[in-house]
């Protein structure tokens, strides 16, 4: 099929489970005056292989959870068009949503029932037999690590065993692709780390995860390819270590109690130096080699009499990739 844009068709490969052109959704904003809208997501084109951890990586606004939502059949494209999981997305939902699960950020488990009552009853919606559901409940609590608690209510669970059971629920019907939309967004290091070994599982047994994130070490740790999502669009793409070989050099922050401005024109006439920003509290740096650098810019800034409050080198990450491509700061968003 074809998405009515000049040369972008979809094609059907065997190993992509996602494969979307031109995807949009806008909305009217709350207390517009008018009948203008925004674009969540601005004609999205992305492929996602079979068997993959796929991770959206962005600021809050950045149009995420918007396209995991469409993608889920919950949220109807304003325009474009998409295969997902071997199915239209837009001719065939119910297709889509049988091979799909997906867990939302805000979760899905109910406080005044146990993990094994939930389970079952998810079971069942799916359409099992009381044996079979009662079956997969099983598999999900020993594969899960719940089987201790499994007959608590939920209410008496921490977050990251709750978190654990909503991962469950969304996978008990053995679906191909899996939507997780921010896993781990709350949870203390020791459960995120929990989660993140359940998530590689997942993939380990052939399942797609595709899962949204605003953590940096998340995304670098866990996926094996990630899109980085600005405004509605990706401004980049690629497994972790190829977005970060993109970008050469280190970032430099430097702190500056005034003359931040003059620094900055001092600064960025050095060699070596490839960029400049303004933060708060001083300036950050893209240079060539940051150990190198320090020494140099510390003599400059002192030749001119201007006032260093500290200097940090932070080796290249998804962080500098963001900066590089939007000129901010994916923490500072």
């Amino acid at each position: 099929m074809s998405s009515g844009r000049a040369g972008a068709t979809l094609v059907e490969e065997a190993l992509m489970i996602i494969e979307t052109v031109g995807l949009r959704k806008s909305f009217r904003p709350r207390r517009a005056r008018d009948n203008s809208s925004v674009d969540a997501v601005a004609g999205l084109d992305l492929t996602v292989k079979e068997g993959e951890i796929f991770g959206f990586l962005g600021p809050n606004g950045a149009g995420k959870t918007t396209t995991l939502r469409m993608l889920a059949t919950l949220l109807k494209p304003d325009s474009g068009e998409a295969m997902v999981a071997g199915a239209d997305l837009l001719r065939d939902p119910a297709a889509v949503r049988r091979n799909i699960g997906y867990v939302a950020q805000t979760g899905g488990t109910w406080s005044d029932v146990t993990a094994r009552e939930e389970l079952v009853l998810q079971g069942r919606l799916h359409g099992f037999g009381k044996a079979e559901a009662r079956r997969r409940a099983e598999r999900a609590l020993d594969a899960f690590d719940l089987t201790p608690y499994a007959d608590r209510r939920c209410s008496t669970y921490s977050g990251g065993q709750r978190r654990r059971v909503e991962v469950a629920l969304g996978i008990i019907h053995d679906p191909v692709l899996v939507f997780l939309d921010e896993p781990s967004a709350g949870l203390d290091p020791q459960s995120r780390a929990h989660l993140w070994a359940e998530i590689r599982r997942l993939r380990d047994t052939g399942m797609t995860v595709f899962l949204t994130t605003h953590y940096l070490d998340e995304a670098d740790a866990l996926c094996d390819r990630v899109a980085i999502l600005d405004s509605g669009g990706i401004v980049a793409e690629g497994s972790p270590e190829e977005l970060k070989r993109e970008v050469s050099g280190d970032v430099l922050t430097v702190g500056l109690g005034h003359g931040a401005e003059r620094a900055g024109a001092v600064l960025g006439a050095l060699a070596g130096v490839h960029r400049v920003d303004p933060i708060e509290g001083g300036l950050r740096l893209v240079v060539d080699n940051g150990a190198a650098a320090v020494p140099e810019l510390t003599r400059a800034l002192d030749r001119e009499g201007i006032g260093l409050g500290g200097i940090e080198l932070h080796r290249t990450s998804l962080d500098n990739v963001f900066l590089e491509k939007t000129g901010r700061s994916l923490r500072e968003s």
